[in-house]
């Protein structure tokens, strides 16, 4: 009896495909949590945004009309002139794309362009890079 041992060709290629199937939902899965850890990061850069302005609106009783990503944000009215908000603000990792800034005396829009799609409103044609931006917050 010569008992041949080994798998056939049909069975290797059964495997090979399996694992292929398994390695493609793998990759879109990582794909999505990658772009969802993106988006996470570009919302917690808002809210420190967010929470320095307030700081800022509290020691100098109005809001900057802009910030610059990359820069710090320096307190630039009388009563608070020189004081350090944040020491560099934000910037969206992602190429090509910026957070949007509009501020003015009592008010500000701060938004982001989410790669998983906007929940909290849009920021109607405000440029976020090469597209508009679907993800706002403004002051409390």
């Amino acid at each position: 009896m010569n008992k041949k041992r080994g798998f056939t060709l049909i069975e290797l290629l059964v495997v090979l495909s399996i694992i292929g199937v398994i390695m493609a939902f793998s990759f879109v899965g990582f794909s999505q949590a990658r772009k969802s850890a993106r988006d996470t990061k570009r919302k917690a850069d808002l809210e420190q945004i967010r929470s320095a302005l307030e700081i800022y609106r509290t020691d100098c009783k109005t809001y900057p009309t802009t910030i610059t990503p990359g820069s710090p944000l320096v307190g630039a009215a009388a009563i608070c002139a020189g004081n350090t908000y944040m020491s560099a603000v934000p910037a969206d990792s992602t190429t090509g794309q910026s957070y949007y800034y509009s501020g003015s005396t009592n008010s500000y829009t701060l938004c982001a362009l989410l790669e998983t799609g906007g929940t909290t409103g849009s920021c109607g044609t405000s440029s976020c890079g090469p597209n508009n931006c679907n993800y706002k917050t403004t002051q409390p």
